[in-house]
């Protein structure tokens, strides 16, 4: 069963404005069944994951470009044949004004995008695809907060349940040996392995690289390394500081996430989801799934997220902090159904520090249904409500 994604109406768009569009993300999350969906009655389909076809563009790109005939196509996993770009390149220089021709997915960031950047500078739209966003995970408006971060947001896992364990499991495996033992060369598994397991246990926390370096044995180098392999893979979001002028020292380390809340169960060996919903990692999940809906929300709009935390020396932290139309959205995010005048303590400070003008009095996203005004001018929303909040706002 194909389920409508937000980025569709963004993709439509980049056919129409640029010759070439990138669509990446994470493996699993559906941007197969994306691209053929909305497209298939307009594009031809070749995977780079048949060895026949690598081979082919590998070998002999200009007759693999020839061979199509003109017709637009989609080619997914363009990781795999990077030399075909520069082809692909000069069959655009050749047809100026053609666009929406080429569509491109690929799940690895880091390279990939460093390739299609230089290759086709000024021709090529860069999207992301996410796992599914609490607004398209199917019975979003009835199913329970507790079974929306157990199952996360993978398309196969929201649409069979049933099989999350050995679904994880598989994923994981797959992920370790496909991704980072055959495209980054790393022999032994085992350290990277206790890499991961380490930033899930600090998902929702600062990404010191140093501490990272000390407690798995590696250096410092490799701890840097290998967290930017877990953000080219999607698998894992750095969500940076916000740095301002407003007289106060404040941390400078960006806060590590779990891009899905599943795998961040998963991995912290949640025993249900009723125990990850209450127990000591409760504020985490919940803050993890709020801050990627941001994500979402703007990279489904084609946008880069203007989203950031702020922690003082002295202790005043908001969560989230998002800017729009040249104002700062000061946000907390509290897994309660009865906020209290303690959660919107330092949405106020901040707003004081920052200055009225520079500043919203803030968003506290909670358990609550609907949406009601609290003191200090604060809005408190229900997580339910709060992608189409964002996401009018960005429309």
């Amino acid at each position: 069963m194909y389920v409508k994604r937000i980025l569709s109406y963004t993709l439509k768009k980049a056919i129409n404005q640029f010759p070439a569009v990138l669509v990446s993300g994470p493996r699993q999350a559906g941007k197969t069944t994306f691209l053929k969906n909305e497209l298939s009655d307009q594009f031809r389909y070749i995977s780079f994951d048949d060895p026949i076809e690598r081979s082919f563009a590998q070998t002999d790109p200009n007759g693999f470009l020839k061979n199509l005939n003109n017709f637009p196509v989609i080619l997914d996993e363009i990781q795999y044949v990077p030399n075909l770009l520069q082809s692909i390149k000069l069959d655009i220089e050749n047809r100026p004004g053609c666009n929406g021709r080429w569509l491109i997915t690929g799940s690895q960031q880091l390279q990939m995008l460093q390739r299609v950047s230089e290759t086709l500078a000024g021709k090529i739209a860069f999207l992301e695809l996410y796992p599914l966003g609490i607004r398209e995970i199917g019975n979003w408006d009835s199913k329970p907060l507790k079974n929306i971060i157990w199952e996360g947001g993978y398309p196969d896992l929201t649409l069979q349940p049933e099989k999350r364990e050995l679904w994880l499991r598989s994923y994981m495996q797959s992920y370790v040996e496909r991704y980072v033992r055959q495209l980054q060369n790393i022999r032994d598994l085992r350290p990277f392995e206790q890499f991961v397991a380490m930033a899930c246990a600090r998902h929702g926390k600062e990404f010191n690289s140093a501490r990272f370096s000390r407690e798995t044995g590696i250096s410092l180098p490799t701890a840097k390394a290998w967290a930017n392999i877990l953000e080219a893979s999607y698998l894992a979001y750095f969500l940076p500081p916000y740095f301002d002028s407003m007289g106060k020292r404040t941390i400078k380390s960006p806060k590590l996430y779990m891009a899905d809340p599943a795998i961040a169960c998963y991995l912290t060996r949640q025993p249900s989801s009723s125990a990850a919903i209450s127990g000591a990692m409760s504020q985490v999940l919940f803050e993890g799934l709020v801050v990627m809906e941001t994500v979402k929300a703007f990279t489904n709009r084609g946008l880069k997220p203007a989203a950031w935390y702020w922690r003082s020396h002295d202790g005043l932290e908001i969560d989230l902090l998002i800017q729009l139309q040249g104002k700062l959205i000061p946000i907390e995010i509290k897994p309660t159904a009865t906020p209290t005048a303690t959660d919107l303590e330092a949405l106020a400070r901040f707003r004081k520090l920052a200055g009225n003008e520079r500043c919203e009095p803030g968003l506290l996203v909670c358990c609550i249904d609907g949406q009601e005004q609290l003191s200090y001018g604060v809005t408190a929303i229900s997580w339910r409500n709060f992608p189409e909040w964002l996401g009018g706002l960005l429309n």
